[in-house]
């Protein structure tokens, strides 16, 4: 595997993202068209609906999976920030938003201390903002 950084740590699945999904936004596209031929039938209106639903299901099946995901990394960095952090970060580990935590898990040990407090003190929010702050990326290659 190619080292993850900040410049290519973003997943992209291609069946899911090249394939799945723009054949499914066609098939809404299709379906409405033949709705259209078709005057508006019942038939048309269920296929259309049919159709729809299904790339519904697909995109709440991906936003579920990537929901449980980040669940898990928000406690795996919670037990990682109780083990890494200086005694007078200790309490202030439940400030960090699941955002930010999910952010930091890019940082390496020896670095978090310092990006965490950072982030708590400057109340930085924006995941982006953190990730480009860290130097010695942690990579995670186990993501949904």
């Amino acid at each position: 595997m190619t080292e993850q950084n900040f410049a290519n740590h973003a997943k992209t699945v291609p069946a899911f993202h090249l394939f799945v999904l723009p054949v499914l936004f066609l098939n809404v596209g299709w379906s409405v068209y033949r709705w259209k031929l078709s005057l508006w039938s019942v038939d048309g209106a269920i296929w259309v609906l049919t159709s729809v639903a299904l790339l519904l299901g697909i995109m709440f099946a991906r936003t579920f999976a990537l929901s449980v995901q980040d669940r898990v990394i928000r406690m795996e960095e919670r037990l990682r920030c109780e083990r890494l952090l200086p005694q007078d970060l200790q309490p202030r580990i439940v400030e960090l938003e699941p955002g930010q935590l999910i952010s930091l898990r890019f940082a390496c040990d020896a670095e978090l201390p310092a990006l965490a407090r950072k982030v708590l003190d400057e109340k930085i929010k924006d995941r982006k903002v953190i990730k480009q702050q860290i130097k010695n990326w942690r990579a995670d290659y186990l993501r949904a």
